[in-house]
């Protein structure tokens, strides 16, 4: 017997999955791209402008996926999800309605600047064009990641009763913007999701660098990105695990239940807790099978006293407890693989600071597939967000001294909708998804495979587009190598 929750919830789950492929790299893509393009405009380097037109060209693609699968969702919120949008519509409607405004009016406004404008404004108005899209990323990011935040700790609301048909439902209504805005989640969650996506967007760029270094094409452009991307994995992979930190210490104070799925922590002692480096947790036997525990650590995490015992999954209701086997095991994968990308970031920065980076070829096809280990990172993070604040799809919480009553998921489905559309629909939802995915795949390979426009072709193009204005020193400059950081390992 199919259960209408489930196939909903999975339906959801993978049209959200597949669709967060793409933001986060998009926004990580438009801080390489915009410190590229800065450094084209401090030196007037025509590589360092050649390879800002080519990551031009990856970021339209991969925007252009975002938008088209980002629609989706919002016609599942109408379609599988009525009560809920029902319940959560005066909240979600003013973060949407922000993000149109102020973020996709901004980034769609200045794209065509940015992609089209090379020979049409001058460097300045495309610097700040590519400034502008790169923030419009980002506050598209504010207020999705406000909204969602908003499920996880509720604030800046008070519960309305409306008659629907004879039936009297609760709607939730904002009462304090700001306070909505800056629920207690909000800020911790923001930080961490956007340093995520410039941790990704730091190993592409970097990834695709390794590649032409590795088979020796544009190396010249190759080198000067990574002496971008390089430090910026570096900086951002640490900046994840420090924010990463902040939010499990607001997580034993807003959702304890999900902090205690993370770790498998069933029983409360008052002993100190330790964090699990892997295992198999079993709910029914309360216990981790396997599991190999590093003592004190999570009392430490959580409470920065390694003596502190974190509260357990036996202080939550029986029927407000969320699954615990996936947060556990993404939570893990998660913390796994940014450890393993700060040991990486650190390596090559370090070897290329040496100068000696093109000499150790087992880091640079490690460097390859590291977007493969940023993106995982990105999905499993997100997996433990919301599996863990299950079986709530929005939190019951206080509000000046009232308590607020919340929203389960399975009341918050559409009640006319059946088991059987939505499978069909999963499974339609699939083959078209498995295309676009194909196609992206395909596009991205073909333009990284034919790489950026070589120096000499861009002055070419430049002296047939605006004849009469390569003055000697931007010619000279065109032929320059300086600034190159690695230039050592080539000898």
């Amino acid at each position: 017997m199919m259960d209408v929750e489930i196939l909903s919830r999975l339906q959801f789950a993978g049209t959200i999955m597949f669709h967060y492929l793409f933001p986060p790299l998009s926004i990580g893509l438009g801080l390489q791209l915009f410190l590229c393009e800065l450094a084209y405009y401090r030196t007037r380097n025509p590589a360092w402008e050649a390879a800002a037109r080519f990551w031009t060209r990856i970021f339209a693609v991969n925007f252009a996926m975002g938008v088209s699968t980002g629609i989706v969702m919002e016609f599942e919120f109408g379609t599988n999800w009525a009560a809920y949008s029902r319940f959560v519509g005066d909240v979600f409607g003013s973060a949407l309605a922000a993000e149109g405004i102020f973020a996709f009016f901004l980034e769609s406004g200045f794209l065509a600047v940015l992609v089209f404008g090379w020979d049409r404004v001058g460097p300045t108005m495309h610097l700040f064009s590519t400034l502008m899209v790169f923030l419009g990323s980002m506050f598209s990011a504010v207020w999705i990641v406000v909204a969602n935040s908003w499920q996880q700790t509720p604030s800046g609301y008070h519960i309305v009763w409306h008659d629907v048909q004879g039936e009297s439902l609760p709607r939730a209504e904002v009462t304090d913007f700001w306070a909505m805005v800056f629920n207690p989640s909000s800020v911790d969650r923001l930080t961490h999701t956007l340093i995520g996506a410039f941790v990704l967007g730091a190993f592409f760029v970097a990834s695709v660098c390794s590649y032409y270094l590795l088979k020796g094409r544009h190396e010249e452009i190759a080198r000067r990105c990574l002496s971008i991307a390089l430090p910026t994995s570096l900086l951002f992979t640490i900046l994840a695990a420090a924010t990463g930190h902040d939010s499990a210490q607001k997580l034993v104070e807003t959702q304890p239940a999900k902090l205690a799925a993370m770790e498998a922590h069933f029983e409360t002692t008052d002993q100190p807790t330790g964090l699990y480096l892997f295992g198999w947790p079993d709910a029914e036997e309360e216990t981790v099978h396997f599991g190999v525990q590093l003592p004190y650590l999570l009392s430490l995490m959580v409470y920065n006293d390694p003596m502190e015992p974190v509260p357990g999954m036996d202080q939550i209701p029986s029927d407000e407890r969320p699954p615990v086997w996936l947060p556990f095991q993404t939570f893990h994968v998660m913390v796994g693989l940014g450890t393993m990308m700060i040991g990486v970031s650190s390596l090559a920065c370090w070897f290329w600071f040496r100068g000696t980076l093109l000499q150790r070829r087992w880091l640079l096809w490690t460097i390859v597939f590291m977007p493969i280990a940023a993106m995982t990172a990105n999905q499993a993070g997100w997996i433990t967000a919301e599996v863990g604040r299950q079986p709530w799809i929005v939190y019951p919480s206080i509000q000046d001294g009232v308590e607020m009553i919340g929203l389960k998921t399975a009341d918050g489905l559409s009640e006319s909708v059946t088991a059987e559309q939505v499978l069909s629909s999963i499974i339609l939802f699939g083959i078209i998804y498995s295309m676009l995915f194909a196609v992206w795949v395909f596009v991205l390979n073909h333009k990284i495979q034919h790489g950026p426009e070589s120096v000499d072709a861009l002055l070419e193009h430049k002296r047939r587009t605006h004849p009469g204005s390569m003055s000697e020193q931007f010619q000279r400059t065109g032929k320059s190598h300086g600034g190159d950081f690695l230039e050592e390992d080539s000898e």
